[in-house]
């Protein structure tokens, strides 16, 4: 599914259509905090499975 120039270009206009010019950076800017935000969230879920993997040994030496 590749997409070239002119396919970019007509979606963009039909964004531009939907929300208007002026909602666009808003737009963007609440995708962009929502990607961060699911970013840290996983590297937080892998920190935890970390420190779990990291106690288990300990578990079963005891």
């Amino acid at each position: 599914m590749n997409l070239g120039i002119p396919e970019l270009l007509i979606i963009l206009v039909i964004i531009m259509l939907l929300f208007g010019a002026a909602r666009i950076p808003d737009i963007a800017r609440s995708l962009g905090r929502s990607i961060g935000e699911f970013k840290k969230g996983a590297r937080e879920g892998v920190d935890e499975e970390k420190l779990k993997d990291e106690k288990r040994p300990e578990e079963k030496k005891s």
